[in-house]
């Protein structure tokens, strides 16, 4: 089976191409010709055997930051290989970093990497600063200039006892690296982050030895989505890709924040589909089964590895979204809904501040965000919760939590309609 398998031509020419995270050529690039520009033209510098400036580089998810960094950092190291100059790209991904130490191991061991050298500290059972030692002794003794690439810095947040999170005291560290002398090499930091209000929770020490350049990043429109994917089109083979499947994909992605991520993603996954069914074409309902799929990964991925309590706060509110026309939420009204599944299946309870800023902790997930709003002096303040994926999603993955499990879908339902037309 197998063989036969292998002997069919598929409809996937070059994988890479739908892999979102893959390098692609400047060329490919849509609509960032600005962002491009002010990246390049700042590390451009390293060119020089100099030291670029510090970069932050925000706005939502998907919408290039990295694929940019990446490209231009790929150029610079092709340049300083004919000048020799040693040149590096040192990328962490700070999402499932949980402390400082980790994140500077991590750092020291993508620097080794870029080297082809090793660590020579263990990951464990030795002190910070040890590790700060071993990531500066492989950058001077492999490198000239180096990026550093922190990717979703304003993940790492570190112990809560500290008086700044982790990401403020990395910043602070490496941005002083060159002054104390700790760094021969030239050193610059790209933080990129989703958080367009990240630096505000930076330490007043880090912000002014970090200083950097910011360069923002808004959303990707329909028109743009489809332009990004019909450069990646050549993936497939000539003519296999049905007129209606890229328009579709791009009005998909559109409607959630202009994620150009995920427009890539339901391309690739449509093909596979296509092909799976062993379909000769890539068509409309492929993308629409995509979507389904592409949805559903997503949310499970992200709500596997949240706690019971943040579960509750988000089906509560998902469960009022789902029921409204424009697909929004209260937070007042999400938090009697709360109040509700947490005496049904009998779990703590906590107070609406405590409910509320559980939500706003899922909107570093992507999942979920918010606007403060007011319907009138009756009413006074509340925040309103818009999803990025469909509310039934949400739904339909939390109920597979056992506990979730024990509350019937009817009686929720009928609580939140009750709740929605106390509403004023």
């Amino acid at each position: 089976m197998l063989l036969e398998f292998d002997e069919q031509e598929g409809l996937i020419r070059d994988r890479s191409l739908l892999d979102p995270n893959y390098i692609v050529a400047e060329d490919r690039i849509v609509g960032r010709d600005e962002q491009l520009q002010e990246v390049t033209k700042m590390l451009r510098v390293a060119l020089g055997d100099n030291r670029p400036p510090n970069l932050f580089l925000y706005g939502p998810s998907g919408t290039g930051k990295s694929l940019i960094t990446k490209a231009v950092c790929k150029n610079i190291s092709r340049i300083c290989d004919s000048r020799d100059i040693q040149f590096g790209t040192i990328e962490v991904n700070c999402q499932d970093l949980d402390t400082l130490g980790v994140a500077v191991y991590e750092l020291a061991q993508q620097a080794a990497n870029e080297a082809g050298v090793a660590v020579e500290v263990p990951k464990h059972g030795v002190a910070t600063k040890e590790k700060w030692d071993e990531l500066y002794r492989i950058v001077n003794e492999n490198f000239d200039s180096v990026v550093f690439v922190l990717d979703e810095l304003d993940m790492l947040v570190g112990r809560r006892d500290k008086q700044e999170p982790a990401f403020s005291r990395l910043l602070y560290q490496l941005s002083r690296a060159g002054a104390a002398d700790d760094l021969t090499a030239y050193l610059s930091v790209v933080a990129i982050s989703n958080d367009t209000k990240m630096m505000e929770s930076v330490g007043s020490r880090a912000l002014s030895s970090f200083t950097p350049e910011d360069v923002h990043f808004d959303d990707y429109d329909a028109n743009q989505l489809q332009s990004i994917l019909r450069r990646r089109q050549d993936a497939f083979h000539d003519g296999v890709v049905a007129d209606d499947v890229i328009p579709l994909a791009a009005a998909f992605a559109a409607q959630t924040h202009g994620d150009a991520r995920k427009a890539i993603d339901l391309m690739r996954v449509a093909g596979e589909l296509a092909e799976r069914e062993g379909d000769d074409r890539v068509r409309e309902e492929h993308v629409r089964q995509a979507q389904d799929k592409v949805e559903k990964n997503r949310v499970l991925e992200v709500v596997r590895g949240i706690s019971t309590q943040k579960k509750l706060c988000l089906y509560a509110t998902a469960a009022v979204a789902a029921e409204t026309k424009d697909g929004t939420a209260r937070s007042t009204t999400g938090y009697r809904v709360y109040q509700y599944l947490t005496d049904s299946i009998d779990a703590d309870q906590y107070q609406q501040e405590s409910y509320v800023n559980k939500m706003k902790e899922l909107t570093t997930y992507s999942l979920v965000d918010f606007e403060r709003r007011s319907h009138g002096p009756s009413s006074g303040m509340f925040l309103e919760f818009q999803f990025g994926e469909r509310p039934e999603t949400i739904l339909d993955t939390l109920r597979e939590d056992s506990r979730l499990k024990m509350v019937s879908d009817d009686e929720v339902t009928s609580v939140v309609r009750a709740q929605l037309r106390n509403e004023t």
